[in-house]
């Protein structure tokens, strides 16, 4: 009755399709014939009784279809998650919306087309679950789609909650669980089959009630939509079409009805539809009258529409939903609308530097400088144009800010032009308008467009030539330099900024008043000198700041707020007597994911980006997989010192400007290194491996549409860990030749893992390996 879990990052890139091919064979099911296993991020989520297999699955896109020879006459149960499911059986095919419950017979010819990732819950039953006490097994010769109405949709919320619970349920609770998803699926199976002879819809009949279903679909905002229009439509009667409704246990109306409420439900609860009024969501979807559309809605779900937004508004800004996250509501809609900022935000700069050959070597260095119109602020997009394109080999210099510099303008903005542009915010406009993945109007939590769903200034994206997915892009630090102050007033003097922010690991933890707080610590850097540091100048707490907009923000919730130095006070003489050593390092260093909507910049993930480790400074290399093709580079978030953990949300921020080495190595070139199947951020030093474990390596391809939101409410170091153990183990046995047993014997006497951040979404824990090791080991 144990939990299994399943991740991909567990295995080499050869060995997945057969670890692939275990986890569906676990439910029944295989790869459909002609369908090779998605070369990605999977993973699933197993737990077993006697006769009982529940799992829920997310991978890429694929195909699946029962095993053969199966002896059970029992059907599969399977609840796709997301949209892009395509049922085949026979030579007919049918679009399966989300939510529908498939009831799959384990003989038949049939197989379902996940066109864009397999994200689905299934369940097993089997003859031992019964232990004899039904007479009569429900039988299917052919697959069932069955809508989530009545006691279907009762089944098929029991499969979700048990799957999103399956790792906390005790054995104990599981058995219990599992018992009663079999008394419900028994129900359910016997309530839908019959005998042949008893049928009334023959496969011409399915088949028109499905085109007839995809009509309603697309019409569901006519308020004149009735059951005579849609029969004169498809050529049938009237009486005819409620039939084939009745065929399925079903009418017309109720069916129109209940898809209505669907989706006006999903609205109601989605903080991206926040700024349309109920009403325009009732006429969105046939109601012609609010009132009308109030009592029904209030019938449906228990509530009525304006008090089942505000409960859903509160749950997602509670407390305990926002702890430990970073801008993100607990149930936001992660995968927002990807639409550009609008034309008369984006400045027209002069161009970046010519590129400048190199003679001796035949690679061009070019340069980047930071401008408003060569930054994007808190998101990754695949969508972004690239600023410019450079060659595998070239090097490059990029201009970088900290997204802090307003916490003390004075000496980090002011006559600084570049930094000027991308912070300018007037009354009347604001340089750059979007400042993080969420929607551009801000009428969900009101802080300002983007939401601060996503903090950091990122330069770029530059695009390398001839990258495509599957290669692997090596970035060699090869200097840092902060940026000094432009101020005459500072003679040129360093400076940067950090916050104990309300997102820190620390916020819930205070001993004195006042409680909650937020801190911010102004240091000056030395750079130069034999011992470079950093040395705090003063503190001061958050105060509520009104932006030139008229937005209050009582907490530190947005990038970029201009501080008025006349609504703090200035705490002199903190950390008095104190050097913090630099390390100076980029927290943010990505290549665009291959999602394509605009990802928020703060969890990290497979494609890098605010991976925050120190050890990511002059002279080390980070390794990425490309994604995209042109693999677009941006780099961020520059820090002078931080420790492991970033414990209250910020390291020191401080801008700064770094060379880099870009080189490309393709896919088919790439057998025998240590980035072989690389599927993570790598890291190399002169002396050490170190490899990046997050609670969820892939939050964006595990959790689907609701990754930008998820992951900031699962996040543990526990889950990091693991993620941290499975990448070392491989590493060692693929690249290193280590049995798993020697892997594991190495990992506890040798390798040290650390805590690289628990304020980013997606917690990390780094694990380094020292190359000292194997410095006497064969080839």
């Amino acid at each position: 009755m144990s939990f299994h879990p399943f991740t991909s990052e567990s295995y080499a890139q050869d060995d997945r399709p057969e670890a692939w091919r275990d986890v569906l064979g676990a439910v029944g099911l295989q790869p459909a014939s002609g369908s090779s296993f998605y070369d990605g991020h999977a993973t699933a989520s197993h737990r077993n009784a006697a006769g009982v297999a529940l799992t829920r699955l997310a991978a890429g896109s694929q195909g699946i279809a029962p095993l053969p020879q199966s002896n059970e006459d029992l059907p599969i149960a399977l609840l796709p998650i997301e949209d892009g499911v395509v049922l085949k059986c026979g030579a007919s095919h049918r679009i399966v919306p989300a939510g529908h419950l498939l009831l799959l017979p384990r003989s038949a010819d049939w197989s379902l087309v996940f066109q864009r990732d397999l994200r689905a819950i299934v369940l097993s039953v089997t003859s031992e679950a019964l232990h004899g006490r039904i007479s009569g097994k429900p039988r299917f010769g052919e697959p069932r789609v069955i809508a989530a109405n009545g006691f279907a949709d009762v089944f098929s919320r029991m499969l979700d909650a048990t799957a999103r619970t399956l790792d906390t349920l005790s054995d104990g609770e599981w058995a219990t669980v599992a018992q009663g998803l079999v008394d419900l699926f028994l129900t359910l199976a016997h309530g839908l089959s019959a005998p042949a002879s008893d049928s009334n819809t023959s496969a011409t009949q399915a088949a028109l009630l499905h085109r007839i279903c995809q009509t309603i679909e697309r019409r569901l905002d006519d308020p004149e939509l009735a059951p005579a229009r849609v029969a004169q439509a498809e050529g049938i009667s009237e009486r005819y079409l409620q039939k084939l409704f009745e065929g399925v246990g079903d009418n017309f109306t109720h069916y129109v009805r209940e898809r209505r409420l669907q989706r006006a439900w999903a609205d109601l609860s989605n903080p991206a539809e926040a700024h349309r009024s109920i009403s325009e969501i009732a006429y969105r979807y046939g109601f012609g009258d609010s009132a009308h559309f109030s009592r029904t809605f209030r019938h449906r779900f228990g509530l009525p529409p304006r008090e089942f937004r505000q409960q859903e508004a509160e749950r997602a800004t509670s407390p305990s939903a926002a702890k430990g996250q970073r801008g993100w509501p607990h149930d936001a809609l992660a995968q927002l609308r990807n639409h550009q900022a609008p034309a008369e935000t984006r400045n027209v700069l002069p161009a970046p530097k010519q590129d400048e050959p190199n003679v001796a070597t035949g690679r061009s260095h070019h340069h980047l400088a930071v401008e408003a119109n060569k930054v994007h602020w808190g998101y990754f997009s695949r969508s972004l144009a690239p600023q410019m394109e450079i060659a595998s080999g070239d090097t490059i210099t990029i201009e970088t800010l900290t997204q802090h510099a307003s916490d003390d303008a004075e000496r980090m903005i002011a006559g600084d032009a570049a930094a000027e542009s991308v912070f300018g915010w007037t009354a009347r406009r604001k340089t750059i308008d979007r400042r993080g993945a969420g929607p551009m109007d801000a009428s969900v939590f009101g802080r300002g467009a983007g939401e601060g769903f996503g903090v950091h200034i990122c330069t770029g994206p530059v695009a390398i030539k001839d990258a495509q997915p599957g290669d692997v892009l090596e970035v060699r630090i090869l200097d840092m330099v902060p940026r000094p102050s432009l101020n005459p007033q500072f003679g040129g003097r360093v400076f940067g900024s950090s916050v104990a922010a309300w997102w820190g690991y620390h916020y819930s933890e205070f001993l004195a008043g006042p409680k909650p707080r937020e801190a911010v610590t102004i240091y000056e850097i030395f750079a130069d000198g034999e011992a470079p540091h950093a040395r705090a100048l003063y503190s001061y707490r958050w105060e509520p700041q009104t932006d030139p907009f008229g937005v209050v923000h009582a907490t530190y919730d947005y990038p970029g707020v201009p501080v008025a130095p006349d609504s703090i006070k200035r705490r002199h003489a903190v950390l008095d007597g104190i050097r913090i050593p630099l390390r100076p390092h980029f927290g943010v260093i990505a290549v665009a994911p291959r999602e394509v909507d605009f990802v928020d910049s703060v969890p990290p993930s497979y494609f890098g980006g605010n991976l925050d480790n120190w050890r990511l400074g002059k002279g080390a290399t980070v390794y990425l997989p490309v994604s995209v093709p042109g693999a677009l580079l941006s780099v961020g978030d520059p820090h002078a010192a931080q420790g492991d953990g970033e414990l209250s949300g910020t390291a020191i921020e401080c801008s700064m400007t770094g060379t880099f080495q870009v080189i490309l190595h393709k896919k088919g070139n790439l057998s025998g290194k240590p980035f072989a199947d690389l599927s993570y951020p790598l890291i190399e030093t002169e002396t050490d491996w170190v490899l990046t474990g997050f609670s969820h390596p892939n939050y964006l391809a595990e959790f689907g549409a609701q990754g930008q939101s998820e992951v900031y409410a699962t996040s543990s170091l526990d889950l990091a860990m693991k993620d941290a153990f499975r990448k070392m183990r491989r590493f060692l046995m693929q690249v290193k030749g280590l049995s798993e047993d020697e892997a594991i014997a190495l990992m506890s006497a040798a390798v040290d893992f650390g805590v690289t951040q628990v304020v980013d979404g997606n917690w990390g824990v780094h694990a380094i390996l020292s190359k000292r090791l194997f410095q006497d080991a064969s080839a």
